[in-house]
């Protein structure tokens, strides 16, 4: 199982890369495993400001539908639009051209709560 060290990651398993003041943000690849096959990506939340744990999406596998929670408040300034024709990079690639969303931080002092890599290894007993 692939869990990047320079990566910050969420007890609901998105993982969070900081760019500056912008944070890029997908689901680990424990969590697209446990998905399985993903099929639909959906985001309508772009150019919205939101708060730390809002939904701001959902990824559908075969079996499933998941809420997406933001990692971290502030706005929705990207969305990965490859995602819309090609869902499946999220299982193939999850911490690059699966990425879903950017976010430009309202707080990001919100960062420090983030899990590191061993910790979410913990989490999910790896």
């Amino acid at each position: 199982m692939n869990i990047p060290s320079e990566l910050k990651y969420t007890k609901d398993h998105e993982w969070v890369r900081i760019e500056g003041d912008v944070a890029v943000v997908g689901i680990t690849d424990f969590a697209q495993g446990e998905l399985g096959d993903i099929v639909y990506v959906e985001v309508e939340t772009l150019d919205e400001t939101l708060a730390k744990d809002e939904v701001f999406g959902t990824v559908e596998a075969v079996k499933t539908v998941s809420d997406l929670f933001q990692p971290l408040s502030g706005e929705i300034v990207a969305f990965n639009t490859e995602l819309e024709d090609e869902p499946e990079k999220v299982n193939s690639d999850p911490y690059g051209d699966g990425w879903m969303v950017k976010i430009k931080l309202s707080e990001p002092s919100e960062v420090d709560d983030l899990l590191d890599a061993d910790a979410y290894k913990e989490l999910i007993g790896a």
